[in-house]
């Protein structure tokens, strides 16, 4: 029987939001857990890194080329079904991950793990959209949120411990009992969405249009600092990828059943807050992916304290979720995006002051201060993407909004990776220019200071090394300020939503 639970003031809701918290955090926490294994498991495989980085970077492809479909997929046969489905496969996956026994079964493993997982955010995303009443909604993307914000932060952290105490393999077997739980409280708690009978015959050209697209793309994005973005092979799939994902614009604008229905770019409010998390999404990245090299590769940390000295910062942001979305409900998205995002803007700032010594206590503030404006700018505009879109096109704009999240989080790190690397280059050279046996000062005062001059001015040259990185990653940050920029203006333009808007047709 199909009952409007938008209407009646039920809570059930908040169930919904838990339970489908489950599949859509262990979905992103298994993005970052895999990456402080990696070392490990490449001596144990006996394998090089070229290979073991495939571990990674199938889980990414395969996720690019799955996310189109669940959008049709969840309509077609019903957002509860595809969750537990995708959860099960994720959970799968996660088993097959715990006992490969090469290299080759480990990558095998991990596509079958990304099929799942691929699917899980989106889904989540459409039932939290179709299941929640439009002034219960903010509430709702705050709980849903905590996934979004922790998992990124928690997951370094997480695998550091398993690999250094535990077993590589626990990365992995730790997803089994929570995704068995995970689909066993979503059988009996998700209600039965219904899927929709007019949701047409599957879009085949649209599908492989944009599964040779976005995997041609994120492959370049992944191997462009491997490559070289002058490279043919980086050159050729960025060619393919834009003649492929052009031609799927094309086909999904004149298909009358697309697989995904481009015109809900219509809804202003749905673009804009999608350009705001662009910039968000690279920042986020970035900003995880740098600090922590810079606290392990220059400060030398382990990763364990790299992402315990991150950890304060993930549950500032998972403990204001929930706030940060009552806030919502009754001020609307505008100025707590303006706010937060002004507040990035300026701890991004705080970041290009980052330098060798640096006090740990003060860089742990500035992640503070950081997730805390990242948290304000970035929730607001999630929600208010999907606040306008009628019910029924929620799967479709949910699995949008993770694709332009990918991509866009591949785009940010090839891209910088690619600007640091030139600007540690360039401060390399001229900080590289004093650091020699010609310099009569220099040479003078390693003298008074005694020791082998050779073995000094290889420390010399050490820190010339480090300095040059560090001098380019705070160019990074202000970099990412300018960036920013254009978002907190869109954010002046985002509107709450339609409280009528939506409603929940489950069985």
């Amino acid at each position: 029987m199909a009952i409007e639970a938008n209407n009646n003031g039920s809570s059930s809701w908040v169930l919904i939001a838990l339970v489908s918290l489950i599949g859509a955090f262990m979905s992103i926490l298994d993005s970052t857990i895999v990456d402080v294994a990696t070392t490990t498991i490449m001596h144990v495989f006996n394998t090089n890194t070229t290979t073991i980085q495939w571990i990674v970077t199938i889980y990414m492809l395969t996720l690019g080329v799955v996310v189109p479909w669940s959008g049709w997929m969840g309509n077609k046969f019903g957002l509860k079904r595809l969750y537990m489905v995708s959860l099960s496969l994720f959970t799968l996956g996660s088993a097959l991950c715990s006992i490969s026994w090469n290299i080759d079964s480990l990558i095998v493993a991990r596509v079958v793990q990304a099929l799942g997982g691929g699917m899980i955010m989106p889904t989540t995303m459409a039932m939290v959209s179709e299941a929640v009443p439009r002034e219960k909604f903010g509430s709702a993307m705050g709980i849903f949120g905590i996934s979004l914000m922790m998992a990124p932060a928690i997951g370094p952290t997480l695998g550091g411990y398993l690999v250094e105490y535990v077993d590589w393999r626990w990365i992995f077997t730790v997803n089994i009992p929570i995704g068995l739980l995970g689909v066993l409280l979503a059988f009996f708690i998700l209600p039965e969405f219904k899927g929709n009978d007019d949701a047409g015959k599957v879009d085949v050209a649209g599908g492989i249009t944009s599964s040779i697209g976005l995997f041609c793309l994120l492959l370049a994005l992944s191997k462009s600092s491997d490559w070289g973005w002058g490279d043919e092979k980086t050159v050729l799939l960025l060619y393919i990828s834009v003649v492929a994902l052009g031609l799927f614009v094309y086909l999904e604008l004149t298909c009358n059943h697309p697989l995904l229905n481009l015109r809900i770019f219509k809804y202003h409010n749905f673009t804009m807050a999608n350009i705001i998390l662009v910039v968000v999404t690279i920042s986020l990245n970035a900003g995880v992916f740098y600090v922590s090299l810079f606290l392990q590769n220059v400060r030398g940390l382990g990763a364990m304290d790299a992402g315990m000295l991150q950890m304060a910062a993930a549950l500032a942001s998972g403990l204001l979720m929930p706030i940060i979305g009552a806030l919502y409900d009754r001020i609307g998205p505008k100025f707590m995006a303006f706010a937060g995002l002004s507040a990035f803007l300026y701890a991004q700032y705080l970041f290009h002051q980052l330098s060798l010594d640096t006090p740990f206590n003060l860089i742990r503030l500035w992640l503070i201060f950081r997730s805390v404006g990242m948290s304000f700018g970035m929730m607001p505009a999630q929600t208010a993407a999907l606040a306008d879109i009628p019910p029924e096109m929620a799967g479709e704009a949910s699995a949008i909004t993770n694709i332009i999240s990918r991509v866009s989080g591949s785009f940010g790190i090839a891209v910088l990776t690619s600007i640091i690397n030139n600007r540690q280059t360039m401060y390399a050279e001229r900080l590289a220019e004093h650091v020699t046996s010609n310099n009569i000062a220099l040479s003078s005062l390693l003298n008074k200071l005694g020791g082998s001059s050779t073995l000094t001015y290889e420390a010399l040259q050490g820190l010339v090394s480090q300095n040059s990185y560090v001098k380019a990653i705070d160019d990074m940050f202000i970099i990412m300020c300018i960036m920013t920029i254009p978002a907190i203006f869109l954010s002046l333009f985002l509107k709450k939503g339609n409280k009528t808007s939506a409603h929940m047709s489950i069985e």
